[in-house]
């Protein structure tokens, strides 16, 4: 009888270290994909930029405050050593940074 509690107990704590890790694999891959979609959100912009040589429409100020934004993400991500949080965040902060600099260069045009 002494062995049956043991072992129930020993197999239930393993279901429970089972779901804890499921979810911190879920949790993780959530970020990742939240990072992927929020990173990519504005590559369509960019090349809309490209295409039609011309960034009259974008505000500058905005960018500015998304790219302040981009950075302290980057910078949190090294601090807690999270890799898909400094990767998804220095994708966007390249691509926002290359927005910027298209649409100043086709306003002076």
């Amino acid at each position: 009888m002494q062995y049956q509690k043991t072992h129930n107990t020993a197999l239930g704590l393993s279901f429970k270290y089972l779901a804890i890790m499921l979810l911190i694999v879920f949790a993780k891959l959530i970020g990742i994909i939240a990072g992927v979609l929020t990173g990519s959100s504005l590559l369509p912009q960019l090349v809309k930029i490209l295409k039609e040589k011309k960034g009259g429409d974008i505000s500058i100020v905005m960018l500015l405050c998304l790219l302040c934004g981009l950075a302290c993400w980057v910078w949190y991500g090294i601090l807690q050593e999270d890799w898909p949080i400094i990767i998804t965040n220095a994708f966007s902060l390249v691509t926002n940074s290359a927005i910027i600099v298209m649409t100043i260069y086709y306003k002076q045009k």
